[in-house]
């Protein structure tokens, strides 16, 4: 099968990198400064082993290719906010031998967050999600880190919104030769929502940098006893802790890597490389819609999607806030 990594960046470029390393055919989508780095010098991954550089095809959109093969799989690995654009762009390309990507090809939901793969089943008819335990990172144009050994990632996957077929368990098989555990599973959303709680902490710390002091930590702890709450209240099911412990294992030690210090996650890359928008809507945000849906209050949940927002609106650096006047906020909000 040929992967199709629609948005290389932090989570798309360490997958389509390490597919490429295992003999798979990559092609990878991307845009501006970062499409022109991958054409021009290839993608620069750096992981424990060493910078591995791959020169892949690299195009802006569908009108790139020559054309959609029948065993082409699309991955889609754009922040939820771009989900939209994406899925619209992507959906009516043909395919070779008949029908469109949306009638025929799997598409591979690899994203933080539960939306866009319902996002995608208005359109595409095999929608697989996964949950992405990836810890990397993307803030140079054409290099991509990812910290962990002996395993890069760990991807539970599986057909949304239920099961699996034998599609899921090819593309299983291939990341698994690529540096990754990829446990086909028949609830993948069901660990989508539990890694949407760890999510939960995303947004603070991009607002105030690493979640490492005990005021930090304790803020967490209350921003994330919410989210579990309104999912009990809407009857969300999700893997508890020790499920996710047990799955983990010890597989997966972050190293540090030469010249790639780790700044933060996902939402702390955005705002480092002052993209304007930011996921909080659809992390801290998801919290909040639930929260109107079944009258669960969740005020700090609310206040960190505001202050995410903003600080990606006005294109404002990450860690600017400190911990005690979030917490003051917070206690306000509370």
């Amino acid at each position: 099968m040929r992967y199709i990594i629609i948005g290389a960046g932090a989570v798309g470029g360490t997958i389509g990198g390490r597919l490429a390393g295992a003999g798979q055919e990559v092609v990878l989508v991307a845009r501006g400064a970062h499409h022109a780095a991958l054409r021009d010098d290839g993608l620069r991954l750096r992981v424990p082993e060493g910078e591995l550089t791959y020169r892949l095809p690299v195009v802006e959109g569908p009108d790139g290719l020559d054309g959609l093969r029948p065993d082409d799989v699309l991955v889609l690995a754009v922040k939820t906010q771009d989900s939209e654009a994406a899925l619209r762009a992507w959906a009516p390309v043909p395919v070779a031998g008949g029908g469109t990507a949306a009638e025929r090809l799997p598409l591979v939901c690899a994203q933080n967050g539960v939306e866009s793969q319902r996002l995608a089943l208005r359109r595409f008819r095999h929608v697989h999600g996964v949950c992405v335990w990836l810890p990397c990172t993307h803030v140079e144009p054409g290099v991509v880190s990812a910290a962990g050994t002996p395993l890069t990632g760990i991807l539970h996957l599986g057909r949304h919104p239920h099961g699996a077929d034998d599609t899921t368990h090819r593309i299983a098989a291939d990341l698994e030769k690529a540096h990754f555990a990829a446990p086909v599973v028949a609830d993948v959303a069901r660990w989508q929502y539990a890694k949407l709680l760890s999510n939960l902490g995303n947004a603070l710390e991009a607002l105030t940098g690493p979640v490492d002091s005990a005021d930090a930590r304790a803020l967490y702890t209350r921003v994330r006893a919410e989210g579990e709450r309104v999912l009990d209240a809407a009857g969300v099911p999700y893997a508890s802790a020790e499920e996710e412990r047990r799955a983990r294992g010890g597989r997966m030690t972050l190293v540090p890597l030469p010249g790639a210090p780790r700044g933060g996650g996902s939402s702390w890359q955005s705002l480092s490389r002052g993209t304007g928008t930011i996921e909080a809507d659809y992390l801290n945000g998801e919290i909040v819609l639930l929260e109107r849906l079944h009258g669960v209050p969740t005020p700090l949940n609310a206040l960190l999607q505001r202050l995410a927002d903003t600080f990606a609106r006005e294109r404002r650096r990450p860690g600017q806030m400190t911990v005690a006047e979030l917490v003051r906020l917070a206690d306000e909000a509370g």
